[in-house]
């Protein structure tokens, strides 16, 4: 089912890591990248659930357009664990516009095949990806 805007599909993969990172918890995050070549959104990077919020940041590239989910966990001040599941998309300045373009008309489409994201974000620099700006995002 390709998207009516970019023409770009969804690989069984992406929905089958995602229903793995949302219901097994076997994932900390997971990178998407569309192959252009194939026409489809494809996974790119699986994180395993010891990885940090720094090794997710970390795995995208600095001058390439991604789509990218993060399982945050968090305990409460009254000690109860809580969790988010995050999509960012990764749009940095320096990224190709066509790049870019392929992205943001590609984006919605995908996010809805993820059904259980709790929070959305748009990142065009590494100061967007920090732990604080999840965390504020939580609050």
């Amino acid at each position: 089912m390709a998207n009516s805007a970019s023409g770009i599909a969804v690989s069984d993969d992406c929905k089958l890591k995602f229903l793995e990172l949302k219901a097994k918890r076997n994932h900390r995050y997971l990178v998407f990248k569309i192959d252009e070549s194939m026409q489809q959104v494809v996974v790119e990077k699986v994180g395993g659930q010891a990885e940090t919020h720094d090794d997710f940041a970390n795995s995208l590239p600095p001058s390439e357009c991604r789509y990218a989910v993060f399982d945050y966990d968090w305990t409460t001040d009254e000690n109860v664990q809580k969790s988010r599941i995050f999509f960012v998309a990764w749009s940095p300045e320096t990224a190709r516009v066509r790049s870019k373009m392929l992205y943001a008309s590609s984006k919605d489409r995908f996010r809805r095949e993820l059904d259980g994201v709790q929070v959305e974000l748009q990142a065009t620099d590494p100061s967007e990806m920090s732990l604080d700006t999840f965390i504020g995002r939580i609050h």
